[in-house]
């Protein structure tokens, strides 16, 4: 996965710096709400690079809040449960929010619409059947779930999307072909991850 777990001195000094503020690992979590949802508002009265930028300070707070923890030795099960819902909603929000920006239309013989609905789908089969695999105790080692990763994760998603994003300044339809490309990838990943439980011993 490409969240950060950066640990260079200036790295922690910047943790330490952001850390003495006060907010817990978990504040900072529910933080990166706040520009997700402003950047679903950008994007749905038409602002894209401001939805950019804003997505991208949602995840660099993202960030933080697991460093703070590291740093402040406040890390627990309960704040990775707490950010990994926030992360599922923060993703959601930029699914939203690019659906209303591109509008109507079709792309390769699709509708826009079922191009989101399979992105969604995808996203969210990613991380339901490495969930349930666990839950089931299909797959319980922590090193076989690493192992479960697959094609498209979800910083992966989110870089193919930033990049479309970027791209779609210029030519909105570039930015709908990085949500097709991630739309497929992410299936194939969810595909990928299935096979690899079933095949668990």
């Amino acid at each position: 996965m490409l969240k950060a777990n950066l640990k260079s001195e200036q790295t922690d000094r910047l943790v330490k710096g952001l850390a003495a503020l006060g907010l817990s690992p978990n504040g900072w979590t529910l933080l990166s709400l706040v520009p997700a949802l402003a950047g679903l508002y950008a994007l749905a009265v038409g602002q894209l690079v401001a939805g950019l930028v804003l997505f991208i300070i949602s995840g660099f707070i993202d960030m933080v809040d697991g460093a703070v923890a590291r740093v402040t030795n406040q890390a627990t099960v309960r704040g990775a449960f707490i950010d990994g819902v926030v992360d599922r909603y923060v993703e959601i929000m930029l699914y939203l929010g690019l659906m209303i920006y591109l509008g109507p239309g079709e792309f390769l013989g699709l509708a826009r619409d079922i191009w989101f609905v399979l992105l969604v789908f995808g996203a969210l089969m990613t991380t339901f059947t490495r969930a349930y695999a666990d839950h089931r105790g299909v797959v319980k080692d922590p090193a076989e779930q690493k192992r479960m990763g697959g094609l498209l994760e979800r910083g992966e998603r989110l870089i193919l999307l930033y990049a479309g994003m970027v791209a779609g300044v210029l030519n909105p339809e570039w930015l709908m072909a990085a949500v097709a490309i991630v739309a497929v990838l992410a299936n194939v990943t969810a595909v990928q991850r299935i096979l690899f439980a079933v095949r668990a011993k």
